[in-house]
Parts: C-alpha cells; structure tokens; sequence
C-alpha cells in the first residue's frame, strides 16, 4: 500500500534547525560580500557557531548556500514594507523602507562576484525579485495613498525602477547623507501637493 505525503503531515523544520540556518545565512552573507565566493564552509560554519557538516546539511553546494543568502536579503526587504507599517505611520513607513532597499541593494552589489557562480551553474537567484519588490513598494504606497500622502497614480514598478537607480550610485558616493538628499528628492516627488 502506498502513503502519499502531504504538505500538512510533514515536520515542520525544528526551532534549532532554523536558528542554524538563519545564522549561516548571516555569516554567509557577511563572508561573501566581504571576500567573495569562494570563502571556505569551514570559515562560514565558524562565523555561525556551527559545525561545517551542518552547514552542508542545509546548504549542499555553494550556489545553493549563495543564492539562499541573496534571497534572504531579499526576503528581509520585502518583509520590512510590512513590518515598518505596523510600527509607523504610512509616510515614515516609506521613507524609512526606501533607505532600507539602498541598504539592500549595497549588499546585491557586494555579492556580484558570488551571483556570478550561481548563474554559471545554471541558477536563477533573481526570479521574482522584481515582482517581490513591487509588490513590497505597492503595499507601502497603498497605505500612503490612503492616508492622503503620496499621488495615487504613483506605479510601484516606477518606484522600485527609481530607487535601484539611486542604490547604484549610492553604492560609489563618499557622502552617504547625499544618497538620502537624493531619496528625499524621489520621495517629494510622489507626494500629493496641496
């Protein structure tokens, strides 16, 4: 007789489990940025305070451990849009996000070289960051429309487009307060003007 195995009857990943990999991740990510893809595990599992043959258990390939830290940047920015509305109101909610994705995007550039490896061996650690973003971008303008904050018309696409453009040159400008001048400057341009 054959059991088929359901979403609802497998384990959920055990509390430790989850720890670990979160703490990878941040050591990964940190690691790769700092000197690139080829840091050994050994060094990662250090940095994390876990023994190497669990970072192989959650991770087997570099490219899998390389893309995941991408994603759960990724992963940290879109949840930000939300959790910054529920601690703020509308308006800061989305200025504050918007300093968050050129924070994001500094840490997307300083893994280049890591990306690289994955998209040679095939992966595609970008699937869905646009649409993800957007849709991040579209809830912090949703609630800014609503509060009478920002201009309805006002496409998240556009935004995101926008602010990518900004977190590129942020990324080689010495004055870091001059990249907020410059998001101020996006930021006025979608607000409702009396």
């Amino acid at each position: 007789m054959e059991v088929a195995v359901t979403e609802a009857v497998q384990r959920r990943p055990r509390a430790d489990g989850q720890r670990n990999r979160a703490r990878i991740l941040a050591a990964a990510l940190r690691l790769f940025v700092e000197r690139g893809p080829d840091v050994p595990f050994t060094e990662i599992a250090k940095e994390a305070g876990v023994g190497v043959g669990t970072v192989y258990r959650h991770f087997p390939t570099r490219e899998d451990l390389i893309e995941a830290a991408y994603r759960s940047e990724l992963d940290a920015v879109c949840a930000a849009a939300g959790e910054l509305l529920e601690e703020m109101p509308p308006a800061g909610a989305l200025r504050t996000w918007m300093d968050r994705f050129v924070d994001y995007w500094a840490t997307k550039i300083g893994l280049t070289e890591a990306i690289r490896a994955v998209v040679a061996a095939g992966g595609n650690p970008f699937a869905q960051s646009r649409e993800r973003l957007d849709d991040a971008v579209g809830a912090l303008l949703s609630a800014t429309a609503a509060a009478g904050v920002t201009r309805p018309e006002v496409e998240a696409d556009d935004v995101v487009v926008s602010l990518s453009g900004i977190a590129m040159v942020a990324g080689v400008l010495e004055d870091r307060e001059q990249a907020g001048r410059v998001l101020d400057l996006l930021y006025e341009g979608m607000r409702i003007r009396p």
